[in-house]
């Protein structure tokens, strides 16, 4: 099985070689691949170092599937050429998820509708997995009209660069490159990607359509605040859900805690809830503060965390190309 991480070099391909690692896949090759500026620079996987290639190099090298974090101009460019190749590509950036022609997946609610057609697959943006993880279980139960989500997104989201903005500003230094149009240190932007025409942002506009479309399912509404917090752990959401019918607290429960891929922290007396600090480094979505909406019938409140660099990105990418390898689409 080979394998091509494109974007190797940045803070999204180093955690795929790490979750390549950790979850075993089964690399007989691993082709490190990125921009022209970073060709010859070495990355570690499996305490082996590997020299970084360019993306035509890494074409003639047919690998089996190349996964791919490259930022969405290069998988709009360089996607197509590797899926023309025969090489199947499993997509990190926002280049091909609302495409009608390209799958959104999340494995565990739609990677049942890959072929081996599918050689551009898209992955979803890393604030709409871990929600819609923690949804579609529900979903089926209790057929979900409307969800209000509010996050709170870490800094690492942005990339390398805004982590060293964060802690520039946080050594007092005032030389530093600014990612951001504000301070992130001690401060809350309720602001992330670009505006658009109708008030929201880019993030938010992603959130309620991808939502939909990994869903299966046009009848959900959806509306979102994005916002950027100075945190490195992972995101977290406040997630309101209204169903059309009603809900037993202690059945929601039930239902998340055998679901695969959720862990439920929901231990109010002893102060236990899902947040960054301990979603870190993990793979599985964090899910706490289930209550019901006082305010409103068949209403449901959650918080729900996830490290966005792990299932938000790198954990989900990988995991499809698990269900690939397992089902021989590669």
């Amino acid at each position: 099985m080979k394998v091509a991480v494109v974007g190797a070099t940045g803070l999204v391909g180093g955690e795929i070689l790490k979750v390549l690692a950790e979850r075993n896949f089964p690399v007989t090759e691993l082709i490190p691949v990125a921009s022209e500026r970073s060709i010859g620079k070495k990355v570690n996987f499996k305490g082996q170092d590997f020299t970084v290639v360019g993306y035509e190099t890494a074409i003639s090298m047919k690998p089996n599937v190349a996964i791919f974090s490259a930022g969405g101009s290069s998988s709009l460019e360089m996607a197509p050429k590797f899926a023309a190749a025969g090489i199947t590509v499993v997509d990190n950036s926002s280049a091909w998820r609302m495409d009608p022609t390209k799958k959104l997946v999340v494995p565990e609610i739609n990677a049942s509708t890959l072929t081996p057609a599918d050689k551009i697959i898209a992955n979803p943006n890393c604030s709409t997995i871990q929600m819609v993880v923690v949804l579609n279980p529900l979903h089926k139960k209790y057929k979900i009209k409307r969800v209000v989500v509010s996050t709170y997104q870490s800094v690492t989201g942005t990339g390398k660069a805004a982590v060293d903005q964060l802690f520039d500003e946080r050594a007092g230094k005032t030389d530093y490159a600014k990612v951001y149009p504000h301070k992130i240190d001690l401060n809350v932007l309720p602001h992330i990607d670009v505006f658009q025409d109708n008030g929201y942002t880019k993030e938010e506009m992603k959130m309620i359509l991808e939502t939909n479309k990994i869903m299966m399912d046009d009848s959900i509404k959806v509306t979102a605040t994005t916002v950027r917090i100075p945190t490195i752990g992972g995101h977290s959401e406040a997630v309101n859900i209204e169903f059309e019918n009603d809900f037993d607290l202690a059945e929601v429960r039930a239902i998340l805690e055998k679901e695969e891929g959720i862990i439920v922290q929901d231990d109010p007396k002893n102060l236990l809830y899902p947040m960054p600090i301990t979603a870190h480094g993990k793979d599985e979505v964090f899910v706490g503060r289930i209550r019901r909406d006082e305010s409103q019938k068949n209403s449901l409140n959650l918080w729900i965390v996830a490290d966005n660099l792990r299932k938000g990105a790198a954990t989900n990418a990988v995991q499809i190309a698990e269900y690939l390898a397992a089902h021989h689409l590669i």
